[in-house]
């Protein structure tokens, strides 16, 4: 009987010796053609009779080796890269900090009109805006000593207005308006003369109430009936001029029927003294001429109490408006409120463009000069023309107000600009549109263009700093040629300079030097 040997740990190396062995007999290929089977097969059965785990151990142990040698190979390039970047030859680091090649600024040379302009912002707005604040002869004629209060808007914002139409009531008393430029500045009564008389006049006569016989600019008996006849057909009793006139017309009245009386004594007391033919007929002739110059006073202080008496327009019940329709912006009361400052913003007349040019620019622009107006928002483009430039720069604080309704004109005027004065230290400029202005353009602000100097035909120009002066006093530009670059194509020109705007100036050769349109000067050399 046998006994099997336990296992020793020289047995154990060996097997793991041949295990290896027959591990990279498998790494190497198939056996060889022509081996005993029976030698793979006992080499196959000592392999699997080994440690499985030996295989696997192998195999990790060469990835490992694999991966550092790849990081490896990866980090050796990443530093030969960045060496390679960082040092250059001395060749490279010279090329590297040489300057770029100097460059020739040049510019056109045109032949147009040349301009001078200033430019600054308007607003398109109606030529009059008036201001109205009616009440305080109203509240006298009522009686009682009230305050003025509104008691019908005839007309809300936004709505037209015709000449002879009534804006609004205040205290029971109408306000209306008729055509006229000169604002009201005083109540027009009978026997009053003046150009604003003639144009209360012509309103009347342009919605057909005849003034008569009476002179331009007088109020006569047939401004009087007319005016009666205006205030009959609005609805409403016209004031009369003083409430005592009935009264003395009376007492003058009196004093010329007195007077005939002491006539008619006189003349009878003549007549006895002649028929007597006493010295008292000397006496009674003095009496009687005494009586009739007492009559003949008495007769024209009656005449001048009927001409004074009669209906009157009080200032704050009439306004003048340059042109119909005009338009009621605003309506700042209610009926039942008091009357407040401003209560109705009305504006009238052809649409114009306020402004305000600085104090630096004002001697720039002059009457009559030619604008160009733009619109941003729209692109609408007008011409136009300026109508005024003040001579006093505006007040730092305005806004439309006033005393009365001809008198409330922003600015003292007539044509006080809409919405206030002018920005503090600017002077007021109005432009009048050549044509009428596209109605699109109300209320919009707007770009001016003035243009405030003007060559008025082609020149040639070129730009200011082509021009240059030498030791010798002559001023000269320098003509390139087809290449820029080429030094000595270049040609000086010698020129006489003009008027200059907008960085170009007006040149003109002489000497028989040869400049036209489209050629090229120097305009600077720009080295680093």
């Amino acid at each position: 009987m046998k006994h099997q040997q336990p296992p020793t740990a020289d047995t154990d190396a060996e097997r793991e010796a041949g295990a290896e062995r027959e591990t990279g007999a498998e790494a190497e290929g198939p056996p060889a053609e022509g081996s005993a089977p029976g030698s793979a097969g006992a080499d196959g059965a000592g392999a699997g009779s080994g440690d499985g785990d030996g295989d696997g151990g192998s195999l990790r142990r060469r990835r490992r080796m694999l991966a550092w040698v790849v990081a490896g190979a990866v980090l050796l390039t990443g530093a030969g890269v960045a060496l390679g970047a960082s040092i250059r030859s001395p060749a490279q680091v010279a090329a590297d900090a040489a300057p770029p090649p100097a460059s020739v600024l040049s510019d056109r040379v045109e032949r147009r009109v040349l301009t001078s302009s200033v430019v600054v912002r308007g607003t398109v707005a109606a030529e009059q805006v008036v201001a109205l604040s009616p009440g305080a002869g109203a509240a006298a004629a009522a009686g009682g000593g009230g305050k003025p209060v509104v008691t019908r808007v005839a007309k809300q914002p936004g709505a037209a207005v015709q000449a002879g139409e009534v804006l609004v009531e205040v205290s029971g008393r109408p306000v209306f308006a008729l055509a006229g430029a000169l604002p009201v500045y005083r109540d027009l009564k009978p026997g009053a003369t003046g150009k604003d008389v003639g144009q209360l006049q012509a309103g009347l006569r342009a919605l057909g109430h005849s003034t008569g016989k009476d002179p331009s600019g007088t109020y006569g008996p047939g401004t009087k009936a007319a005016v009666t006849a205006l205030y009959t057909a609005l609805g409403y009793t016209p004031r009369p001029a003083d409430p005592g006139d009935t009264e003395r017309i009376q007492a003058a009245e009196d004093a010329v029927d007195a007077a005939k009386r002491q006539v008619m004594t006189a003349k009878t007391a003549l007549a006895k003294a002649k028929e007597a033919g006493g010295a008292d007929t000397a006496e009674a002739q003095q009496q009687l001429a005494f009586a009739q110059a007492d009559l003949a006073k008495a007769a024209g202080r009656l005449e001048a109490a009927r001409a004074a008496a009669g209906p009157m327009v009080p200032a704050d019940e009439l306004v003048f408006l340059k042109g119909f329709p005009a338009r009621v912006d605003a309506v700042r009361a209610a009926v039942g409120e008091p009357v407040p400052e401003g209560l109705l913003v009305v504006s009238a007349g052809a649409p114009v463009i306020r402004s305000s040019l600085p104090a630096h620019q004002r001697e720039l622009v002059k009457t009559g000069m030619k604008v160009e107006v733009l619109s941003e928002a729209t692109g609408l483009t007008a011409a136009g023309t300026v109508a005024s430039v003040a001579d006093a720069p505006a007040p730092a604080a305005g806004g439309p107000g006033g005393a009365g309704p001809g008198a409330a004109q922003p600015g003292g005027g007539a044509d006080g600009a809409p919405g206030g004065a002018p920005d503090p230290g600017g002077y007021a400029l109005t432009v009048t549109p050549d044509q009428a202005l596209d109605a699109r353009l109300a209320g919009q602000g707007v770009r001016l263009t003035v243009t405030a100097a003007s060559s008025g035909e082609p020149v040639l120009v070129v730009p200011l700093s082509a021009v240059s002066a030498g030791a010798d006093g002559r001023t000269t530009v320098t003509v390139l040629g087809a290449d820029p670059a080429d030094t000595a194509a270049r040609r000086r020109v010698e020129v006489r300079a003009g008027m200059s705007a907008d960085g170009m100036v007006q040149v003109e050769p002489v000497g028989g030097g040869a400049l036209a349109d489209g050629d090229r000067v120097l305009v600077a050399r720009a080295t680093p």
